[in-house]
């Protein structure tokens, strides 16, 4: 694998080969699914998006929720420091291809308060299976410690440090899910600012494209909803007292000239839908490479689920076929 990091990584690497839940966790897991599977999955979203208690009450409440869920398997794990930022490298085991000319950087969701490297790790490994790529997941700053831009330089910092690597622009797509998605759009227009290389392609599941949420119902559908009031509080936080308006930070507003091909994923009944549609109607006016997917049963944060939910399981498929289309070096099929 194409690993030439600065920082001493084979000296610190920490690889497993598969990874085994212990007993307990096993335990712990096979109590969560006693109850239907898609509640279960539901009620764990449902901790993230709630408006009324503080961040780090839902970053824990979530965080606690998603450690009882299984651990992949059939993927080898090492732990990295990308230039600063904390970091796992997965890729997928017993391939029979080289390993290390595909990676993946992995950019999770949670609200810019909550996920982690553990709350992510199965959707990680999904697409690093699915894709037969090499899966960076990073732990990007946190709010309300720190605020935006220095989410996005995190993101961009990861990005580089996969440059610095071996892993060729051409070969390296950049997959966010909730604002992780929102974070994979203001990471890749950062790079086209600033004259850098770009990713080969971008994946936005269910992304945040309006903080003010203009295009978000009153009263949404969806079995788990993100409310005005969430995205809102959320834009205000991550944008800092000193913001005028939530339009800074909201990627509806950004120009997107010369933007890499781009696949939004959303779902048919979710509050986001609107936005995600806006979005996807400004990229094709800047002439990008664009596809929508309009998932029916996908709910808000479903995708983290796919060891659960067979439509996750799906839509993560087929969000990693689009990933191996526009792979410079395309695996074998």
């Amino acid at each position: 694998m194409p690993l030439r990091s600065k920082t001493g990584l084979a000296g610190r690497a920490m690889a497993c080969l598969l990874l085994v839940s212990s007993p307990i966790d096993m335990a712990r897991a096979e109590d969560t699914t006693k109850s239907d599977p898609r509640s279960r999955a539901k009620e764990i979203i449902a901790r993230l998006l709630d408006d009324k208690s503080d961040f780090r009450d839902r970053r824990l409440r979530f965080d606690e929720a998603m450690s009882a869920t299984p651990e992949p398997t059939r993927v080898q794990i090492r732990q990295v420091d990308a230039d600063g930022v904390d970091g796992e490298l997965i890729w997928p085991a017993r391939l029979h291809h080289p390993l290390g000319k595909r990676a993946i950087l992995y950019l999770h969701g949670g609200g810019f308060y909550g996920g982690s490297m553990r709350s992510h790790r199965n959707i990680a490994a999904s697409f690093a299976k699915a894709s037969s790529a090499d899966v960076l997941l990073i732990e990007y700053r946190l709010l309300p410690q720190y605020r935006f831009p220095r989410q996005v330089e995190d993101a961009v910092t990861a990005f580089r440090w996969l440059l610095e690597s071996g892993y060729e622009a051409a070969n390296i797509v950049v997959i966010g899910d909730s604002v992780g998605g929102t974070l994979a759009l203001q990471m890749s227009l950062r790079q086209i600012a600033t004259n850098g290389e770009k990713p080969a392609a971008v994946i936005a599941i269910s992304p945040v494209a309006d903080f003010e949420g203009a295009g978000v119902p009153a009263h949404g559908e969806d079995e788990v909803s993100v409310s005005r009031e969430w995205l809102q509080q959320v834009g205000k936080e991550y944008a800092g007292k000193g913001s005028p308006s939530l339009q800074t930070v909201s990627p509806i507003n950004s120009d997107y000239s010369g933007f890499p091909p781009i696949l939004l994923q959303v779902g048919d009944k979710e509050a986001l839908r609107g936005d995600v549609q806006r979005l996807f109607e400004k990229l094709k006016a800047a002439n990008v490479d664009v596809r929508l997917d309009v998932v029916p049963g996908l709910f808000h944060g479903a995708s983290l689920f796919p060891f659960w939910l067979d439509d996750a399981r799906r839509s993560n498929q087929n969000a990693a076929e689009f990933a191996m289309a526009h792979f410079a070096d395309r695996p074998p099929q």
